[in-house]
């Protein structure tokens, strides 16, 4: 019997991922014949990460997820800088834009998502971005921001979320003088409330980013900066657009597929047509938040099982998230219902907040179990958290002394202490990576943390981990 023809679209992230997730199961392509479509020229690389190429802590080639011969190596059919133009679903074929037409049994959209610009005057000329306007999305933009920032320049940053910050750290420790411009009363509205917000501001402050709040720009003059909804002027040599992403649904609408936010999926990842699917940021599943890197992972692995046969039952039921902000001298984490207030009936709510040291911590108890938490300037009490929130494991009874990192999960141990940490710890969890895993790869010959990171992927996602598997690392050679 002849292998199955799929065909990715897309060689981001998700779709890099869900190419080796294949192989995996499938290393000789005896199942499935892989084609992969990118319509960037380029090897994929990790966007996450993509704010310390903008501060200069990595350079774009560190960021690579996969090296030049990795398609050859294994045996899949890599095309480059060449775009799906037309899917015609009766026939079962895509045409790529330098004319030639592919078949498949199954297709799939990996197409991600394109930086949204606000409709402000100025920013667009012909529907292109104006001179000294970058967006945050891409290794292209890295490097027009990166050429354009010089150090001691105004910089202004539109958007006061995720990316937006961690693209204003990046540049302020390039030596610019960053002023975030956001349209909400606090920062980062969709993963803090108001006081955790507060506290972060002050932290950004503390670090020479200015932030103007509840404010949107109205218009941008080149060579001059930005104009302001309530009559101020912001100097800007640069500006910097970070104020949300779109799902890129375009190729999939012109097919007919079903469209709302995203490209509407099942928990077998399947749209509106069983042969196509869709996975990450173009893809609206219920229990998928966009835009962050563990849901397209997870996906990636369901649809390899589901595309390969290796299991015909698998499938996706949904990522609990936990985001963090990956930038230098800030550490935070929200997870799970951090809105709930402390008059809420159906929940425990306890808060503790010192704005003065740069810490905010809330927790929310439901059933017992930990159904949300922030925690800013508080690593220890993050890390018991989310090993809670993991593991569903009950919350301990003093909830104190969880929030000031006093009190562990049963059977835990603080961070810093590898050695005690249990087995069953998941240290990486855009890869869901335990620390049982990584004792594994060692002992199977991974002796340092690139050969761990090759090994079992932890640290590839966020980089969050990278501390702690360096901490395991060194245990585990103190220990030979």
């Amino acid at each position: 019997m002849s292998p199955r023809e799929v065909v990715i679209v897309g060689y981001g992230m998700a779709g890099a991922r869900l190419a080796e997730e294949i192989r995996r199961r499938d290393p000789a392509g005896e199942v499935v014949s892989l084609t992969v479509i990118g319509e960037e020229n380029q090897q994929p690389y990790n966007r996450v990460l993509l704010s310390t190429v903008v501060a200069g802590s990595m350079t774009p080639d560190a960021v690579r997820l996969q090296g030049s011969d990795w398609a050859a190596e294994h045996n899949v059919d890599l095309r480059l800088g060449v775009a799906v133009s037309t899917v015609d679903r009766r026939m079962r074929t895509v045409t790529l834009d330098d004319g030639s037409v592919l078949g498949y049994d199954a297709l799939v959209l990996a197409t991600g998502s394109r930086a949204w610009v606000p409709p402000v005057e100025g920013l667009l000329v012909d529907g292109q971005l104006a001179p000294g306007v970058a967006t945050f999305r891409t290794l292209d933009d890295c490097e027009r921001i990166v050429s354009s920032a010089r150090a001691g320049a105004p910089v202004a940053v539109l958007g006061g979320g995720l990316l937006g910050l961690e693209a204003a750290r990046g540049l302020a420790g390039r030596g610019c003088q960053v002023t975030v411009v956001h349209p909400v009363g606090h920062l980062m509205e969709r993963q803090l409330d108001p006081g955790a917000g507060g506290v972060l501001a002050r932290t950004l402050r503390g670090l020479g980013i200015h932030v103007r709040l509840g404010i949107t720009a109205s218009r941008y003059l080149e060579g001059d900066g930005l104009k302001l909804d309530d009559g101020g002027h912001l100097e800007a040599d640069l500006v910097v657009v970070s104020a949300g992403v779109k799902p890129e649904t375009t190729l999939a609408a012109a097919a007919g597929l079903t469209v709302d936010r995203g490209i509407v999926v099942d928990d077998a990842l399947r749209t509106s047509d069983a042969r196509v699917h869709a996975i990450g940021d173009c893809a609206q599943h219920p229990g998928t938040v966009s835009g962050l890197v563990q849901p397209a992972w997870e996906q990636a692995a369901v649809l390899a099982d589901l595309l390969t046969g290796a299991d015909v039952a698998a499938r996706y039921r949904g990522t609990p998230v936990v985001t963090r902000l990956k930038a230098r001298d800030v550490d935070l984490a929200a997870l799970g219902d951090v809105h709930a207030e402390p008059d809420d009936e159906t929940a425990e709510v306890v808060c503790l907040t010192d704005p003065a040291r740069g810490r905010y911590a809330k927790l929310v108890v439901r059933e017992d179990k930990v159904a949300g938490a922030i925690l800013v300037g508080a690593p220890d009490a993050a890390a018991s958290i989310t090993q809670l929130f993991d593991r569903g494991a009950p919350v301990p009874t003093d909830r104190l002394a969880l929030l000031l990192g006093r009190a562990m999960p049963s059977g835990a141990s603080p961070a810093a202490s590898p050695a005690d940490l249990p087995g069953a710890s998941v240290v990486c969890r855009c890869n869901t990576v335990s620390k049982a895993q990584l004792v594994s790869a060692w002992r199977a010959g991974a002796r340092d943390v690139s050969e761990l990171a090759s090994a079992t992927r932890a640290t590839t996602g966020c980089g969050g981990c990278r501390d702690t598997v360096c901490g395991i690392a060194e245990w585990l050679a103190s220990t030979t």
